[in-house]
């Protein structure tokens, strides 16, 4: 079975957090402020879930260029908190054609520095048939 390479990301950080809430307009005061986290009930500051998707895609688009992704689903399994390392992996699923185009489905996942499960996802890519 093939695998993408693993994608590690260095340690989240707050400044991180504030920047992907600039680029995503995103500005959830659970995503910077410890307080409204501790009220929320999640203990404090999380990292956006759509932060993760993004290493997710970055992970996929590394393998698979981004022109032939057609789609990336996942689902959010765990917390990520200022300080987590994450690391994505993935591993093709199957391959076929269809009506002539070569077709790959996979899964992807991320994970933090204690292999805790963050989020798992499946994507599906259409590629060349080379003739």
């Amino acid at each position: 079975m093939e695998v993408l390479p693993p994608l590690k990301k260095p340690p989240l950080d707050r400044m991180q957090l504030v920047r992907y809430a600039g680029a995503s307009g995103d500005f959830n005061p659970l995503h910077y402020d410890d307080e409204t986290g501790k009220a929320a009930g999640t203990g404090g500051v999380i990292a956006h879930g759509m932060l993760l998707m993004g290493f997710a895609g970055q992970a996929v688009t590394r393998w698979i260029p981004n022109r032939y992704l057609k789609r990336l689903s996942v689902r959010f399994v765990d917390i990520t908190r200022p300080g987590d390392q994450i690391t994505v992996n993935g591993r093709i699923t199957g391959k076929r054609l269809e009506n002539g185009r070569g077709l790959i489905t996979g899964e992807v996942w991320a994970a933090d520095q204690q292999d805790t499960i963050k989020l798992k996802g499946i994507f599906e890519a259409e590629l060349p048939v080379k003739g």
